[in-house]
């Protein structure tokens, strides 16, 4: 007779007999599914996958490496200059806005009875504007005195002693009517198109080549170049610190650099009181208001050395903010933004300006 413990490992026994029996067919048939390979074939199988995508790795490869060159590059570039090569980019860039006369297109001269040459598409169309005016205005002053002098000689009293009497004319009366407003239709339009086409263009201003931002302080300007993060303080320049045929009252230290036949944008505010930055020679004149940030752009068509000054009663030394902007080539900007960030990079500290005239 068998016990307990003697039936377990019989009834073990009987159950992985069972279990065999019914996943032996499951494992045959899984078994049958699956082609048999052999070490060759695999081998052989292996090597025309690999040929097969040796373009894409190839390709892979290719562009790993031109990676790998970009980021040696970037890193030679960004490789630290020694002190030397630090002073020769500073000089450089010291170099370039050095005053010459013959690079000197917009300022005033004596005797000037006009506008400065136009440097920029705003300004020539202001020029064509103001002389379109011009014309208008000689028309109606000759008429208008012809008409006087007729008047005097054809009614004189000795030549018309009994003057009519009338009260209307309906001829005189829808000339006079009709005629200014065709005149204020003709100033009109071409008076808005330069206001909104060119001064408030926000198509241009919202897709700048490069932004100059503006801060107007008493009495200096701060100028920033976010692109190439530059930022630097522009004083006048005293008189008696003046070099060889630097102009009066005009000369600054630092003066703007920008590259000719880009459009700039300039946004600019003010620190304390109403400033307001002009350029005549590039038709801007906008005021820097406290709490405002104001828009324009211009885009010089002309290399050469241009000013401007505050044009808004300051204060006590409102007279003394002028404005010296650099028009270069795109070449030579470069080269003046790689060393006007080192110029300033050490010249974080608030600047105050100091004017001794």
């Amino acid at each position: 007779m068998m016990t307990k413990h003697s039936r377990t490992p019989l009834f073990k026994a009987l159950a992985l007999a069972l279990i065999v029996a019914f996943a032996a067919p499951a494992l045959a048939q899984e078994a049958k599914d699956i082609p048999a390979v052999s070490r060759e074939d695999a081998k052989a199988a292996s090597e025309k996958a690999n040929s097969e995508a040796s373009p894409a790795k190839e390709a892979a490869e290719t562009a790993g490496d031109a990676t790998v060159d970009a980021e040696g590059k970037k890193a030679a570039e960004e490789k630290p200059l020694s002190d030397d090569e630090k002073k020769t980019a500073i000089t450089d860039a010291e170099a370039i806005t050095k005053f010459d006369v013959n690079k000197v297109r917009g300022m005033a001269t004596p005797w000037q009875h006009y506008y400065q040459p136009a440097a920029s598409p705003v300004m020539e169309h202001l020029e064509g504007l103001h002389d379109f005016v011009f014309i208008i205005i000689t028309i109606i002053t000759i008429v208008v005195t012809g008409l006087i002098a007729y008047v005097c000689v054809k009614f004189r009293e000795s030549k018309n002693p009994v003057p009519n009497r009338f009260a209307h004319n309906t001829t005189v009366e829808i000339l006079w009517t009709v005629i200014p407003i065709i005149i204020l239709v003709a100033i009109g339009i071409p008076s808005v198109r330069a206001h909104y086409q060119y001064t408030n263009n926000q198509d241009i201003i919202d897709n700048p080549d490069m932004t100059l931002k503006v801060v107007g302080n008493q009495w200096y300007w701060t100028y920033e170049y976010p692109e190439y993060g530059i930022k630097f303080d522009s004083n006048i320049v005293p008189e008696k610190d003046l070099k060889d045929g630097q102009p009066r009252l005009l000369t600054v230290d630092n003066p703007i650099v920008v590259p000719v036949g880009k459009v700039v944008r300039v946004q600019m505010t003010s620190a304390d009181v109403i400033h307001d930055w002009a350029m005549p020679a590039m038709g801007i004149k906008q005021d820097s208001v406290p709490g405002k940030l104001s828009e324009t752009w211009f885009k010089a068509e002309k290399e050469g050395i241009y000013y401007g000054q505050c044009s808004e009663l300051c204060g006590k030394y409102h007279g003394f903010m002028p404005i010296e902007l650099h028009v270069v080539s795109e070449e030579v900007f470069e080269a003046w933004v790689k060393g006007a960030k080192l110029k300033f990079a050490a010249n974080d500290n608030i600047q105050l300006a100091a004017l001794s005239q």
